[in-house]
């Protein structure tokens, strides 16, 4: 098929005026570099649906491809199976959602359609409270404002991993034109109400919050959907109602005041931080734009803040988690995570799993589990009653950190002082991340050829005692494009391409033993840190 008829036939069945517009302009003009980068190639569904810029052409998110990515869901689910839809506030998220359900109630299926932009952790909430087949949650999570997302979760509440995602993309192929797709029944479609979220906040707040409330927080939804339900969640649990950066309260897909989305980007807290400080706040406490990630910091006498990582908050749920629940438990990470968890876990006597990168994968380590993180701040804790959300669930995360604050500053203490117990009963692990966005995925595949073809023997001044090539599976684990060096004197670097971004991610960690004053730790592991990185992008080549 020719380029330009490729175009015109899309032109044909695209229900949206914006979009028809666009691409119609572009025709008209025969502006080739554009055109070929919309129509050049599709965005592939994968174990992470659908994730890219918006625009028109099979390139881009729009409504034909979320709906064909609907009719592909509805074959492979098949007639009366009953599927749960939120979304969240980017743009055009709420579209999306519609013709998700127009879709799939006209594939003879049951929609059921939360009751307004959400955040995705009640999404996963829902598939299982009411017992659906399977959910769709439109967001892009942090990525910036001209992208959106198509998430897919299964009947567990949990994402979509293969063959699933194989099976949903092969029936893709298979679908038309989408203005021939039949819309809006034989199946059934039902609006549901703000019960849903009151049955979701009755969920999180059962979890083990101790029972100190005597805290003050500063808090960021960053431009989001998280801030009513969390706030909600807050004073239901009994706590003050966290204090939020007014600027950034309401949801707002253009995110105004950040230059990236995420509450780990540089410059991204300022707001929050100079907020803590004139509050003089016992916490911070940030979600990224769809809720299913909570960073945590703490406010220093000096007005500025100390931000923990997604391990050191990781390490303290953990251990929270575990004292506070009983019988036979699991807690999971992933393999670019801290080792610290299999440490605490030998330490309590409670099982360990280790998985691939992404919820999907932690959710599924094992029976009994009671904790699942990964080091990107996103977090899922339970009780001893399990998971109430088989995803990472950034405002149940939220509440459980406030509860240990909480019960920290009751007893004249910090979370700080809570990392330098576990630094000292543990030893400290320090971890940190080199990245590199590229405009050129090319260059992610030659840096990983270079590794693999020239391995380094040596790293921050540490030899290179084991060399694993994750292309081949390793422990049981399924093949993932990735390269895991093990380093004298405790320490490992993890390098993989991101499944979601146009990222090199480098993950690092050494491990310090404490003998003395733990910042004497602290700052031997950040000399450490800063070796290893330097080596790192010279073997790397970006």
């Amino acid at each position: 098929m020719t380029l330009e008829r490729a175009v015109r036939e899309w032109l044909a069945q695209d229900p949206d005026p914006e979009t028809r517009a666009e691409l119609s302009d572009l025709l008209e003009r025969w502006d080739l570099p554009a055109l070929q980068d919309r129509f050049g190639t599709k965005l592939e569904f994968g174990t992470a649906g659908l994730r890219g810029e918006l625009g028109a052409g099979p390139n881009r998110m729009n409504r034909v491809t979320v709906m064909r990515a609907a009719a592909g869901l509805a074959k492979v689910l098949g007639p009366g199976k009953h599927v749960v839809i939120g979304y969240d506030a980017r743009h055009k998220s709420d579209v999306f959602a519609r013709d998700t359900a127009a879709v799939l109630t006209g594939a003879g299926l049951h929609a059921s359609l939360l009751p307004g932009p959400l955040p995705t952790p009640v999404l996963a909430f829902a598939v299982r409270h009411l017992g659906a087949d399977a959910g769709v949650t439109v967001t892009a999570s942090h990525n910036p404002p001209r992208d959106n997302g198509y998430k897919v979760y299964w009947g567990d509440g949990s994402q979509i991993v293969p063959p699933v995602d194989r099976d949903i993309s092969t029936a893709i192929d298979t679908v038309g034109r989408v203005d021939l797709l039949p819309l809006h029944g034989p199946g059934t479609l039902t609006e549901l109400g703000e019960s849903i979220v009151d049955d979701y906040i009755t969920a999180v707040t059962s979890l083990p919050l101790g029972d100190a409330r005597g805290l003050r927080v500063a808090y960021t939804p960053l431009h989001g959907v998280g801030g009513a339900t969390l706030t909600g969640a807050f004073l239901a649990a009994g706590f003050e109602n966290p204090v939020a950066v007014e600027e950034q309260r309401n949801p707002d897909p253009d995110f105004p005041t950040v230059s990236f989305p995420n509450p780990e980007e540089p410059g991204a807290m300022d707001l929050t931080i100079a907020l803590a400080a004139k509050l003089n706040a016992d916490l911070v406490l940030a979600n990224d734009p769809d809720a299913d990630r909570c960073a945590v910091g703490v406010p220093l006498p000096d007005g500025t803040c100390r931000m923990l990582t997604g391990d050191e908050v990781g390490g303290l749920l953990a251990e929270h988690v575990i004292t506070h629940t009983t019988g036979d438990r699991m807690v999971a990470t992933t393999i670019v995570s801290s080792t610290l968890l299999s440490k605490i876990a030998r330490a309590h006597g409670v099982r360990y799993g280790e998985t691939l990168t992404g919820f999907k994968w932690i959710i599924k380590a094992g029976p009994g589990l009671v904790f699942g993180y990964e080091e990107a701040i996103g977090y899922s804790v339970g009780s001893d009653a399990g998971l109430p959300v088989h995803d990472k669930d950034g405002i149940g995360a939220a509440l459980t950190v406030a509860g240990i604050a909480a019960a920290a500053k009751r007893s004249g203490r910090t979370l700080l002082d809570l990392l330098d117990d576990q630094a000292r009963r543990y030893g400290l692990h320090a971890t940190s991340q080199l990245s590199f966005r590229v405009s050129d995925l090319s260059l992610i595949a030659d840096a990983m050829t270079r590794l693999r073809t020239h391995p380094p023997s040596a790293l921050g001044g540490r030899a290179v005692v084991r060399a694993d090539d994750l292309t081949k599976g390793d422990g049981g684990l399924p093949p993932t494009d990735g390269l895991r060096y093990r380093l004298a004197g405790d320490a490992r670097v993890v390098v993989r391409p991101s499944g979601t971004e146009p990222k090199l991610k480098c993950y690092l960690e050494v491990v310090v033993p404490v003998s003395g004053e733990v910042a004497e730790a602290r700052a031997q592991a950040a000399r450490d840190l800063d070796a290893l990185k330097a080596d790192l992008s010279v073997a790397l080549g970006l």
